[in-house]
């Protein structure tokens, strides 16, 4: 599974944007009043995905003292190590990040989509209604997405210490070509 990309998220947001605002042209005076309860749903996903976020990034990375506290080795006291995740923990995760970050971006765009259709109506109640409905829902599926992406990004594993000082590394320039492996032997493989 491949990491959530913003612009696959701001073109779906802007597709359900565009759609929006064209059926709303032609079918908003037969429509009822948009939902208000859009906005607290998808904010309380929001809330429940970073708290998660939050929770996996430091079960996931919390074993290692010296990122705690900046390589003195001292864990503060009363720190216990977290429980392990389980991988298949970790995956679902990231697949409901995912998931809800596209579901966000749609909902997102179809409000943006009708916040630009109201706003020429405004003076009107029933437009306006709809409008702090519509911006109600694109600013609760703004916060969707930032706290879809914090999950997915706490998701990521990091590798151990040991296999980060084996990978080789890189420099830009030199005789050898733009990738020329710096440190390395390179008639016995780098061993």
């Amino acid at each position: 599974m491949t990491p959530t990309r913003a612009r696959t998220l701001a073109m779906v947001a802007l597709g359900c944007g565009l759609a929006a605002w064209a059926a709303l042209r032609v079918v908003y005076v037969s429509l009822p009043p948009l939902p208000w309860t859009m906005a607290p749903t998808l904010l309380l996903l929001a809330i429940v995905e970073a708290a998660c976020g939050r929770s996996i990034r430091i079960r996931l990375r919390g074993d290692r003292s010296e990122d705690r506290n900046r390589g003195n080795g001292h864990r503060p006291p009363g720190w216990q190590s977290p429980r392990p995740v389980p991988p298949i923990t970790v995956a679902r995760l990231a697949a409901l990040a995912k998931a809800s970050s596209l579901v966000a971006a749609v909902f997102g765009g179809l409000a943006a989509g009708a916040l630009v259709y109201l706003a020429a109506s405004l003076a009107k109640p029933m437009p306006r209604q709809d409008a702090l409905a519509a911006g109600g829902t694109l600013g609760a599926a703004i916060l969707l997405v930032a706290a879809a992406l914090y999950l997915e990004y706490g998701c990521r594993a990091r590798p151990p210490r040991d296999e980060e000082e084996d990978l080789p590394r890189f420099r830009n320039r030199g005789a050898g070509g733009p990738h020329q492996q710096v440190g390395r032997d390179p008639v016995e493989g780098g061993r």
